[in-house]
Formats: structure tokens, C-alpha cells, sequence
């Protein structure tokens, strides 16, 4: 799977989707009279801004490397899922404090049917895209893509709160609390998971320590070509998304020719860019 085409087409489908979905939730709210509704049809609105981000991010990301930027462009997956992240992070700064605003005010929601068909009907389709978005996120091990479900469960989240909110005082009026209480679980499950992309993203752009994991896959496929008389240490990983880059010490032989370290050196680096697809750098220790 094409990791920058997977991007694009997520983006727009999401894009399409929450369009459709604005002018269904609008049309709903305007017709039933419904201020709440419009508002939850802007808020589908806005989330078409995130999708046009997957969009720009696929093309530049996409973009080959360049004097300036030797390494590519791919790390604006990494600054686009930030600023997915900080919309998250005001989604459920929206969603705490419209609950707070609404348990002192001690309101409950009342709409038609109409409005609760409409809000069904984006609940499947949010929950759908973000299954989608997180399936493709998976497969791609694309940050933003994954950032973009969540921001589709936060309609949906934002939608069943609502529809709750409708349905429950429909039977009785002791649980008019439960829409402001279920808006301030669901904000502070969207700050979590808008907090989580963002560190993950932040960490990828200021580097970060490889997987232990891939170490071990390292090691055993190199000794598989020089035994055990060598060792292996001080790895550095350098993520450019569409392009990998990593240094790391090997401890050789000390009575060993610079030229014979040399080719040691080219078999690892070789090794490791047809194997494991990174540009890798070694440097020559000697083995006490």
C-alpha cells in the first residue's frame, strides 16, 4: 500500500464525507428548529479542514529531495499531525466546556425525530471512516492518517453525546446531568489521544533511540555474516518518513587493516539498506 496515495485518498474521502455530512446535519437542524444541531453540522464543517491538511501533507510530503532538503519532505506528515493534534486538543477544550456550561445551567437536549436521524446516520458514517482511517494508518504506519481517525471519532463521540442526551430524558427528567457528564469524558478522552499524536509526532522530529526490536534483527543478520568477532552498539535512527537514515559503532579486530575494516563496514551498510530499506553509516571501533 502506497503510504502518500493512502494518505490522499483517506483525505479525500474525508473531505467528500463531511461535507455531505454538514449539509445533512444542517438541513436537519434547520428545519427542526435546532441551534444545537446546526452547531454539531459547523463542527462537521470545520473537519473538513483537517482533511484538506491530509490532502496538502500527501502532496508535499511526496515532493523529492532537494538541495535544501537532502532528506526529502517527508517529516510534514510529522508537522501535520501536530496541527491535527492541537484542532483535537480544541475540539475537547469545545466539548469540556460547553458540559460545564451546560450542568450549571442544568439544560437537557430536545430535538425531533428528524434531528435524531440525522445524528444516527453520522455516527455510522464518522465511526466508519475513522475504522478506515485507523485500518489504513496501521497498514501505512502513517501518523497523520491515524490522527485523522481520531478526529472522526471526535464527531462521533460529539454525536452520541448528543443523541444520548436526546434520547435518555425522552423517559425520564432524573438524568438530565447525563449529556454534560458524557461531553466531559469524551473531551478528556480526545485531549488524551490529541496529546498522544502530538508527542509521538514531536518525538519522531526530534529523533529518537530505535526500536530494540530492530536492533536485535540487525545484530542477527549480521552475525550471520561475521560471526561473533565483532560487536555491535551506539545505534541512531533518523526518520524522514519516506527515508531512513541510521549511524551506529562496530568494534572490530584491532590488529584488523583500515581496508579490511572498510569492507566490513560496506557488507553492514549494504546489508542493512536491502534488508531493512535504511541508508546506514558505521563507524570503526577497535575491539579491546
Amino acid at each position: 500500500m502506497n503510504k502518500l496515495k493512502a494518505q490522499a485518498r483517506v483525505g479525500v474521502i474525508s473531505f467528500l464525507s463531511n461535507i455531505a455530512l454538514f449539509g445533512l446535519k444542517f438541513w436537519a437542524g434547520f428545519v427542526s428548529g435546532s441551534i444545537a444541531l446546526v452547531a454539531d453540522a459547523l463542527h462537521s464543517l470545520t473537519d473538513s479542514v483537517t482533511s484538506v491538511v491530509v490532502i496538502i501533507s500527501a502532496k508535499l510530503s511526496s515532493r523529492k529531495s532537494d538541495k535544501e532538503h537532502p532528506f526529502g519532505h517527508g517529516r510534514w506528515e510529522h508537522i501535520s499531525s501536530i496541527i491535527v493534534a492541537f484542532v483535537l486538543g480544541i475540539v475537547a477544550y469545545g466539548f469540556f466546556a460547553s458540559s460545564i456550561e451546560r450542568l450549571q445551567d442544568r439544560e437537557s437536549v430536545a430535538f425531533g425525530t428528524l434531528a435524531i436521524v440525522a445524528i444516527a446516520v453520522s455516527i455510522a458514517v464518522k465511526e466508519l471512516l475513522a475504522q478506515y482511517a485507523f485500518y489504513v494508518g496501521r497498514k501505512t504506519d502513517n501518523a497523520l492518517i491515524k490522527a485523522e481517525g481520531w478526529q472522526h471519532r471526535a464527531d462521533a463521540l460529539s454525536s452520541v453525546v448528543v443523541l444520548i442526551g436526546i434520547v435518555v430524558p425522552m423517559f425520564t427528567t432524573e438524568f438530565w446531568w447525563m449529556d454534560g457528564v458524557l461531553g466531559i469524558f469524551c473531551a478528556l478522552v480526545l485531549f488524551y489521544a490529541g496529546l498522544k499524536i502530538m508527542l509521538g509526532s514531536v518525538a519522531k522530529l526530534l529523533g529518537e533511540e530505535p526500536k530494540q526490536e530492530l536492533i536485535d534483527r540487525i545484530t542477527a543478520e549480521t552475525r550471520k555474516i561475521y560471526a561473533d568477532n565483532l560487536r555491535l552498539h551506539h545505534f541512531h535512527l533518523h526518520d524522514y518518513v519516506l527515508h531512513k537514515e541510521m549511524t551506529l559503532h562496530v568494534m572490530l579486530d584491532k590488529n584488523m587493516t583500515v581496508e579490511d575494516g572498510h569492507n566490513v563496514a560496506s557488507v553492514i551498510e549494504n546489508m542493512i539498506n536491502d534488508r531493512f530499506n535504511i541508508v546506514a553509516t558505521v563507524h570503526i571501533e577497535p575491539l579491546e
